[in-house]
C-alpha cells in the first residue's frame, strides 16, 4: 500500500492510494497512524475518496526528531569521494551516521528555495530512505526489517562549502528545504526485498546517478540494527540510507545546482520526487 500527507480543504491530512484516488484515514497524522498496530491500522483506513488531481501531496511523515542519515554508504560513491579529495580509500567498520534537521523537510514538488548569500554549491544526492513501524531498541539484524513501516525515496542536498568550512555534515546538510521526501512511502509487504531496488537521479532531464541498493556497503539490516543499539527508534523514524556514485561536487568538472532546475530521484517500485531548484 502506499500512504501519502496531502494538502486538501486547507488543511494537511494521512491518507492512502486507490488508484488514482486518496482514501481518508482516520487520524491527525500519518505519524500518528504509523504507531497503530496492523489491525488498528486497517480500522482507521476510511473508504471515503478525493481524486488525486484535487489535492496538493506533502511530505509524508514529518518525524518527532532529525532525519538519520548515513555517509558514505555505496562502494562507488566512497570511490569517487576518495578520488575527489585524494584520501585514501578507508571502509568504516561500522556505519557512519549523521543528522538533518526536521526543518529541512520539504514535500514533493514543492519549489526549493535557497540563498546564493549562503552557498553557491548545493549538491544533490539520491537516496533509499527507510520509515521505521515500530518502537525499537538493541534489535538484531535478523529482526530488523520487521521494524520498517515502509520505504521513500529521498534527496540528502547538500551545501558543499559549507560542509567544507564547518569540518562535519550537519549544517550543510541541514539548511531549509535540503530532505525533500516522497512522493509517497510504499509499505515494506509491496515492496519486498529493498536490497535489489535501482536509484537514479536526473537533472532537467539528464541522468547524473544510476545504481542499485545492492551495492552498499551496510545492508538495510545492518543500519537499523546498529543504530537502535542503545538508542531507541520510534515510528515515523526517518532513516536516509545513503547516495551512490554521481554527486556533483566529484565529477569533472565539478557541477551543482542551479536557479531553476528541475531534479528528480526515481526509485524502482515507488516512483519520482520532483522538485525545482529557486536559489536567489
Amino acid at each position: 500500500m502506499r500512504y501519502v500527507s496531502y494538502e486538501h480543504e486547507g488543511r494537511i491530512r494521512p491518507g492512502y492510494l486507490d488508484g488514482d484516488r486518496v482514501g481518508s484515514i482516520d487520524c491527525s497524522t500519518l505519524l500518528e497512524y504509523i504507531a497503530l498496530s496492523p489491525a488498528e491500522r486497517e480500522r482507521k483506513r476510511l473508504r471515503e475518496f478525493v481524486p488525486l488531481s484535487r489535492v496538493t501531496l506533502a511530505a509524508p511523515v514529518r518525524p518527532n526528531k532529525n532525519v538519520f542519515c548515513v555517509g558514505r554508504n555505496y562502494l562507488d560513491h566512497a570511490l569517487e569521494v576518495s578520488q575527489q579529495t585524494g584520501r585514501e580509500l578507508k571502509l568504516p567498520d561500522v556505519p557512519t551516521f549523521f543528522t538533518k534537521a526536521p526543518t529541512a523537510i520539504a514535500a514533493p514538488g514543492q519549489t526549493l528555495e535557497f540563498s546564493s548569500k549562503v552557498s553557491n554549491e548545493y549538491d544533490w544526492e539520491a537516496e533509499l530512505a527507510i520509515v521505521i513501524g515500530s518502537r525499537v531498541k538493541d534489535v538484531s539484524e535478523a529482526n530488523a526489517l520487521a521494524a520498517v513501516f515502509g520505504y521513500t525515496c529521498f534527496n540528502d542536498l547538500t551545501a558543499r562549502d559549507l560542509q567544507r568550512a564547518h569540518g562535519q555534515w550537519f549544517k550543510g546538510k541541514s539548511l531549509d528545504s535540503a530532505a525533500p521526501m516522497g512522493p509517497w512511502i510504499v509499505s515494506r509487504d509491496e515492496i519486498g526485498d529493498a536490497q535489489d531496488l535501482t536509484v537514479a537521479l536526473r537533472v532537467n532531464g539528464i541522468e547524473k546517478q544510476r545504481s542499485t541498493t545492492a551495492r552498499m556497503i551496510f545492508s538495510l539490516p545492518v543500519l537499523i540494527a546498529s543504530l537502535s543499539k542503545g538508542m531507541t527508534l520510534e515510528p515515523g523514524d526517518v532513516i536516509a540510507t545513503g547516495t551512490p556514485e554521481g554527486v556533483g561536487f566529484a565529477r569533472t568538472p565539478p557541477e551543482f545546482l542551479r536557479d531553476g532546475d528541475d531534479v528528480e530521484v526515481e526509485i524502482e517500485k515507488i516512483g519520482v520526487l520532483r522538485n525545482r531548484i529557486r536559489i536567489v
